[in-house]
């Protein structure tokens, strides 16, 4: 079963379905409210404009139960693009720390603003894991260095570094006793 270790932003997932639902509402205000004799292209546009809408806004919606990052079967999870998630060996996943690095949000190019970042460290062993294709928008897969924009992530501060270092120990620890007792 999937352990959930740093949730996705649901307030900026929250505020991202706002605009879809006002244009669902006026897809059906457009559909439902005319007369009847409104023409049938007319109508059928305002329900193919609900409809996407809602669509849309049921896709966001969706993304409120993805996790950031996540733990199962010996893997760190990694959701940071819209295709599949990428999985980690845990063994290769060596430390969590805060970082700092630019906003980018939509319309803040130019802007200096910055957010606190969350990295992950692997092993410089397995140079396999170096590189990876991810959103930018929600992070940077470079040198062995995962950098995932707090912007898209909960709350980052201290405490959730320490939980994280922690449950990476004890997880790491836990295969290592069922890789060894295996061995004997």
């Amino acid at each position: 079963m999937q352990e959930t270790w740093v949730k996705t932003n649901r307030r900026a997932l929250a505020c991202a379905t706002v605009v879809p639902l006002l244009i669902a509402l006026v897809g059906a205000w457009l559909a439902f409210a005319t007369r009847e004799s409104t023409a049938i292209w007319w109508r059928a546009l305002s329900l193919a404009i609900l409809v996407a809408a809602m669509a849309l806004a049921a896709a966001i919606v969706a993304q409120f139960r993805q996790p950031r990052i996540a733990f199962e079967n010996g893997q760190v999870l990694f959701f940071l693009r819209s295709g599949p998630l990428i999985a980690v060996p845990v063994a290769i996943v060596e430390a969590f720390f805060l970082g700092q690095g630019p906003l980018m949000l939509p319309g803040s190019a130019g802007r200096k603003e910055e957010t606190v970042n969350l990295v992950a460290r692997l092993s410089q062993r397995a140079t396999e894991w170096n590189e990876r294709e991810v959103k930018p928008g929600f992070g940077r897969w470079h040198e062995g260095y995962i950098t995932i924009r707090g912007t898209w992530c909960e709350r980052l501060d201290g405490e959730l570094i320490r939980r994280l270092n922690r449950r990476l120990r004890e997880v790491s620890e836990e295969l290592a006793t069922v890789t060894n007792g295996k061995k004997e």
